[in-house]
Parts: structure tokens; C-alpha cells; sequence
């Protein structure tokens, strides 16, 4: 390929800015413009080459399958331009996208050998590789996953599922197809990494336009003043009519980079090339884009009868003597083929000669092409099995079960208002004395009782039984979440504050560990984030949208992208713990089925042990839960003793009525099993009486024999009495005060 020269004068000009453009910059200018067939914005791009001598270009590539000649020859032509006007250019690998987008179905060994192949073919095609950086995303991004990630999840919080929906298209996508929840990550990703590279430019191909315009959204939702010049270069289209770009899956769509000569001939020979038409005729395209640029003339053979040999030196030229007949159809393909197959001689002889570059061709051709998604279908919940027995028992498998073991079992069990499934709980419990069990929590506002009180009494159960408790600081997930409008700093203090009021509230922290999530997976994101992309890619969007409810919220909400992320990074999180037993509210549920389905997709018999806890509702009639945003929902666990006695005196509290009665819900889930009993002291009706069973409430309560008012009392009493060193701890230790008066300060947002 011919050196290409930028040394036409042009006259000093001037910006907008009032930047003085010199000729050096105009000339560089012209260069790097005539790579794309739309540049956002001119302006921008000029300015931007004369304050900086070496601007940083993005390019990339999903390898995917044998190269043809729209990303070969296409590519080598812009990047060599951009090397001469002096352009640093990264070429992003992007082996984790083809996993996720499930090229080569998602095997990333197969993907990385095809990356190798493509890399082969640009050094062997002419590509300078002078100022050329080939990075393997994935290896970027392990590297400097601590940078990388919190980006991702920032854009990912910054737009709506719809924003990132319209940018389908990337992948060859329309928004209105079955997506997985790995095509969402894949935009914000792709966004991420023009900021990740610190890309002055990102030179891509027509398709890939929307995410780079999210990216200059995305500066003005920062207010980062330097915006990435978007250069978009052509996309060429298919051999065939009404191809719109070539396409690997489909071989006669296009010519590849070391198909041999005979090949060339053949397929150009087929491909659509109406006479005297120029508009979407693909051959007169490849003339314009590829054999003009590369050898800045084309050049036709013909006998004299037909008008002999010419040289063209302009496509307008070819276009006129097209469109009048003048240039035959046959005799274009005839010239094409020649002009494409000098092109792709050193290709050929590359890897013909090339022992390396040979073997990984043979690779590549032996690989399918594969676009299926590996989307898990959904199952229905697994049916329950409760076995009480007390003595020793034979589980499903033959294991037989200890006295010990069984007392563990019920133990663990009672904190479970549902349990998937007992069997396997059952012979865990049997064969591993120390049991992995996780919890978690989103920080986010002060904490009532629902996670105070019966968070302190479950783990308690938890590792009386032997079980490690790992307590996950989900500081990531309410920033996703938008909790405490997605201030980490702020949600970092209400952690620390969770975690004082457990240690007052009577936490055995013995087998207790407090994990930060952002901590965890900056220094384990080698194995969580593929993790997290496998759980995306075999899930329907649909899916993962069922998943709301883990972030209170309903998949009719409109939904940002991040809460598309999050269900899928909650899933992963079961597995980088190594849970045993997911010790969580009924609310999440969804998720944890999740991480079962997400075993028997894979093939792993040991699936974590789903253990839901019952979830406290509010004290007003028909309030499902408590809300930290709802003062008059919830008890806070450094209520004084009046706030608190004031709070019960106003519950929904109905006589005779079991059904939907918070307050006999706080004596059951709360005040039984702290004390063990239920003491209730009346004068008028009926005097003290101490229940030790919930039961024995229940027929008093509807009968009459217990009235509302002296439950309400008991019930004060004894939370109070629970609550007391909490608010002890809060008044005198100085590192917990202040604490609760910045989280007091926050505002509770969503």
C-alpha cells in the first residue's frame, strides 16, 4: 500500500474558539476526517489536533469468526491514516463482549484464538503497527478492574433500560428482540471503555453511534468538560442486493481476508452489480472505500472495442462512466477482482508460509458461528418437604442423621419461614460442621427492628448450630440502587453504623464476618465479573426483570440499567461467598431461585440452600414491610423508650383479630425468641400472665381473654428492654454517636 502524504496546502484557519489552526493541523486534519463518514463534531476534532500532538483513537473488535475484507482492509486504511497524523491508536480486543454477546458460543478460548488470527492479518495485510496498541479487554480489566467497574455501574445508574435498549444495534440487534441481561452490561461497558482507554477519539463504524453518543451524554451527566470526538467510518455492504453490511455467518455476503484468488473471482463474478447504477451497488462501493484509498487510483483492462484501458483517479469519475454505460459491469468485476486480490496476496502467502499463523487459520475455520443464546429457562418453585422428627433420620441420599445433627437442622431451620429444600439442608447439616451461610444487607438509612433485632437473633441461631455467617455490606448495591442518592461515602458511614448497633444489640460475632461488597469484588474481580456476565448471558432480560421485587421494586417500574446489573451481580455474590445457605428475607427470594437455576444450567450439584426469612410488616393496617422512609412504619433501634411506647400505642391493633396484626407479628418473630416467653401484666383483665408459645397467644388474643391494650403494654416492655443497650451504646460511645448523627442527617432517597 502507497505512503499516504498530507502535504496539500491549505490556508490557516480559524475556530469558533478562536484557536489559530495551522497548516500542519488543517493537513492532519483532513487526514483523520476522511476516516469517517460522519464526524461528531468538526469543530471538536480540530481543536482537539491542535492542542494535542498524539489525541488517543479508539478502535475494536468483537473476534467472532474468519475476518473479511470491511474489517480487515477497512480498518488497516484508518488506522494507518490515523497513525500518520501523528494519532495513538488502542485497539480494544473485546473478548469478554464476544462472550457476552455469545460469539463462538461464549467459549473464550476459541474467541482469544481468534483474536490471535485477527492479529496476524493486520500485520501480515500492511497494518503499522508503529503507534498500535492491541489490548485484550479482558486482560485490561482485570488489571485495573477497580477503575473500570465503578464506571460501568455509574453509567449503568445514570440511564434508563430504554436509553440502553435503543443501542442494540451495536450487537446487530434491534431493542424489540429477546435480549439477555448481558446485552444490557454490553452497552454499558462499551461506553465505559472510551473513558477507560482515555480515547480522544472513537473511530468505529456507523452501527456503533449510539453508545458513543451515551458517552458524550454521559460527559454532560458528569459535567466532564472533554467530550470524545465520535468518528464513524462507513459500513460496507454485503455481495448480495440489499445487504446492508457482510456478515461471517453468511460466506457469500462476503470475501475474507485469505480466501484464495479463484475464491475473490468467483464471488465478485456473483455479487449484485446492476447496470449503469450506481446507489447500492456493492462492488462500486468496495472501489470507493477499499482500492481508491488503498492505491489512490483504479485502474480498468479492456480490449479497444470496448474503450480500452483506463485509469481512474476520482470515484466521481467511475460513477459517471457507470451510471452512463460507458463502464461495463463485467469489465468493473474483472478490475475489482484484480485490484483486491494484489491486495490480499500477502495475506494468503502469510498464512501459507507462517507455521503459527497457519494453524491458527485451521482453528478458526473449524469454529461454528453461533449467535443462540444460552438462556436459562425458568423453573417453578421447588416443592418443600418439612420433617420434624426429632430422632435420628434417613435423608433422600441414605446419609443417616445424628441426634446432633438434627438438632442443628432444627435449629437452622426455625429461622426459615421457608426452606429449599429440607433434605439438603438437612445433609449439609451432616457432612460440614461449619457451614458457609450469607446474609447481606443494603446500607441505607437508620435501622428499625425487622433488621435490627431479628438479623442479631437469626445469626445468633446460625452459629449456635456451627455455621459461619458471612454478613455482605452491599455498599456497591445501594449505590445501584440509588440509596441515599448513590453516595458511597455516605452509605460507608451507614454501614459502620449497622455494624455498631449489631455489636450493642447483642451480635455473637465468634463466626460472624462483615465483608464490604466493593472491598470483596475489587479484590476477587477476576473471578466475580466473568461470573457475574455468565449469570447475564444465560438469562433473559425477562428474567432478571422478575427480579425487581429483591430491590423493592415491580418490573412494570420504569427501571434504570443498573437495575438490570443488580439482580445478576446478587446472584454472583452467592458464589464468590461459597455459600452453603442464603439466609435472606422473602423478598429476595427471586434471586436466590436464581442461583439455584443458574447450578442446574451449569451443571453444579451442590446448589446453595435457600432459608427465607419472614418479613416484619409495618405497624399501620396493609403495610407489607417497614420503610426506613416511612418514620411511621417502623421502630428504629435507637428509639427512645417514648418514641417507642408512642409508636406501639398507635399500631393497627385489632381485637380479636390474628390476621394481619403487627403487633402479635413483633411478639412472635421478636420478643419469643429473645426471651422465650411472653409476659403480660394486667389488673383488670385476667392479671400476669407468662405464654410460652405463640399458640397459646393466639387463643387468648381471640378469644378476648388478652385485649389489645394489655398486649401493647407487654409488647413495649419487652422491646424496650431489648432495645436499651443499643441506646446506652449510642449515648456513650463517641465513634457510634456521631455516627448516628450524620445518618440521622441523611436524607432517605430512592
Amino acid at each position: 500500500m502507497e505512503t499516504l502524504s498530507i502535504n496539500s496546502p491549505t490556508k490557516d484557519s480559524t475556530l469558533p474558539s478562536g484557536l489559530q489552526i495551522s497548516e500542519e493541523v488543517e493537513k492532519r486534519y483532513n487526514v483523520v476526517r476522511s476516516v469517517g463518514e460522519q464526524c461528531i463534531h468538526d469543530d471538536e476534532l480540530k481543536d482537539l489536533l491542535a492542542k494535542k500532538a498524539a489525541p488517543v483513537c479508539y478502535d475494536g473488535f468483537e473476534p467472532s469468526g474468519r475476518m473479511h475484507i470491511a474489517q480487515g482492509l477497512m480498518k488497516i486504511l484508518n488506522v494507518n491514516k490515523l497513525t500518520s497524523a501523528g494519532c495513538r491508536v488502542k485497539i480494544w480486543i473485546a473478548d469478554w463482549f464476544a462472550y457476552m454477546n455469545n460469539k463462538l458460543g461464549g467459549d473464550l478460548k476459541k474467541i482469544r484464538v481468534v483474536g490471535e488470527y485477527y492479529k496476524e492479518i493486520f500485520q501480515a495485510a500492511g497494518m503499522n503497527s508503529e503507534n498500535v496498541e492491541f489490548l485484550w479487554s479482558s486482560d485490561e480489566i482485570n488489571a485495573r478492574g477497580d477503575e473500570y467497574w465503578p464506571l460501568v455501574m455509574d453509567i449503568a445508574c445514570r440511564n434508563s433500560l430504554a436509553q440502553i435498549k435503543r443501542c442494540m444495534p451495536i450487537m446487530g440487534l434491534s431493542e424489540t428482540e429477546e435480549l439477555s441481561a448481558a446485552h444490557i452490561l454490553y452497552v454499558c461497558m462499551q461506553c465505559a471503555d472510551t473513558f477507560f482507554l482515555e480515547a480522544d477519539i472513537c473511530q468505529l463504524g456507523m452501527d456503533q453511534q449510539t453508545v458513543n453518543l451515551l458517552a458524550r451524554d454521559y460527559c454532560d451527566a458528569v459535567k466532564r468538560g472533554t467530550k470524545p470526538v465520535i468518528l464513524s467510518h462507513h459500513m460496507l455492504p454485503g455481495l448480495q442486493q440489499g445487504q446492508k453490511k457482510m456478515s461471517k455467518s453468511d460466506p457469500s455476503s462476503a470475501i475474507f481476508m485469505e480466501d484464495e484468488e479463484a475464491e475473490v473471482n468467483v464471488k465478485i463474478k456473483k455479487a449484485y452489480c446492476p447496470p449503469d447504477i450506481v446507489e447500492g451497488n456493492p462492488c462500486l462501493e468496495y472501489v470507493k472505500y477499499i482500492i481508491l484509498p488503498w492505491f489512490s487510483e483504479f485502474t480498468v483492462e479492456r480490449d479497444d472495442k470496448y474503450g480500452g484501458n483506463r485509469t481512474f483517479k476520482s470515484f466521481e469519475d467511475i460513477a459517471a462512466d457507470y451510471e452512463s454505460g460507458e463502464l461495463h459491469p463485467k469489465d468493473l468485476k474483472d478490475a475489482l477482482s484484480k485490484a483486491l486480490n494484489k491486495i490480499l496476496q500477502p495475506v494468503r502467502d502469510h498464512f501459507k508460509t507462517n507455521s503459527r499463523a497457519k494453524n491458527l487459520l485451521k482453528q478458526v475455520k473449524g469454529y461454528k458461528i453461533t449467535r443462540v443464546m444460552p438462556t436459562a429457562s425458568s423453573t417453578d418453585k421447588e416443592d418443600l418437604s418439612v420433617n420434624t422428627s426429632s430422632a435420628a433420620s434417613s435423608s433422600d441420599t441414605g446419609l443417616q442423621v445424628s441426634e446432633e445433627a438434627e438438632m442443628k437442622y432444627k435449629t437452622v431451620r426455625s429461622i426459615g419461614e421457608e426452606c429449599i429444600q429440607e433434605d439438603e439442608l438437612k445433609n449439609l447439616l451432616a457432612k460440614k460442621p461449619a457451614p458457609i451461610c450469607y446474609d447481606g444487607f443494603e446500607p441505607s438509612g437508620r435501622m428499625h427492628i425487622a433488621q435490627g433485632v431479628m438479623k442479631v437473633t437469626n445469626v445468633n441461631k446460625l452459629t449456635s448450630a456451627g455455621c459461619q455467617v458471612k454478613i455482605w455490606i452491599a455498599d456497591w448495591f445501594a449505590q445501584l440502587n440509588n440509596k441515599l442518592g448513590g453516595d458511597l461515602e455516605r452509605i460507608r458511614v451507614v454501614g459502620e453504623y449497622f455494624k455498631e448497633i449489631w455489636q450493642a444489640g447483642g451480635m455473637n460475632n465468634d463466626k460472624v464476618a462483615f465483608l464490604w461488597a466493593s472491598d470483596e469484588i475489587n479484590g476477587k474481580g477476576n473471578k466475580y465479573w466473568p461470573l457475574v456476565m455468565d449469570i447475564a448471558r444465560r438469562n433473559n432480560l425477562r428474567r432478571i426483570l422478575r427480579c425487581g421485587q429483591i430491590m423493592g421494586r415491580s418490573e412494570t417500574e420504569v427501571l434504570s440499567a443498573a437495575q438490570i446489573l443488580y439482580p445478576c451481580m446478587q446472584c454472583a455474590d452467592i458464589f464468590l461467598l461459597e455459600a452453603d445457605i442464603c439466609q435472606l428475607g422473602m423478598d429476595q427470594r427471586k434471586v436466590n431461585m436464581l442461583a439455584r437455576e443458574y447450578c442446574a444450567d451449569i451443571k453444579r450439584k451442590n446448589k446453595p440452600i435457600i432459608l427465607s426469612h419472614h418479613m416484619l410488616p409495618g405497624l399501620q393496617q396493609g403495610q407489607e414491610k417497614m420503610s426506613k422512609s416511612d418514620p411511621s412504619s417502623a421502630i428504629f433501634m435507637e428509639d427512645e423508650e417514648a418514641d417507642v411506647n408512642e409508636k406501639i400505642n398507635k399500631a393497627y391493633c385489632p381485637p380479636k383479630t390474628v390476621e394481619g396484626n403487627p403487633c402479635l407479628e413483633y411478639v412472635k418473630y421478636i420478643v419469643l425468641p429473645r426471651f422465650n416467653e411472653f409476659k403480660v401484666e394486667s389488673e383488670k383483665n385476667g392479671g400476669n400472665k407468662t405464654f410460652k408459645s405463640f399458640e397459646d397467644i393466639v387463643a387468648d388474643y381471640e378469644s378476648g381473654e388478652l385485649h389489645p391494650e394489655d398486649l401493647k403494654k407487654a409488647l413495649m416492655k419487652a422491646l424496650n428492654i431489648t432495645l436499651q443497650p443499643v441506646r446506652d451504646h449510642f449515648k456513650t460511645n463517641v465513634r457510634a454517636k456521631n455516627l448516628l448523627e450524620q445518618v440521622k442527617a441523611f436524607r432517605v432517597t430512592r
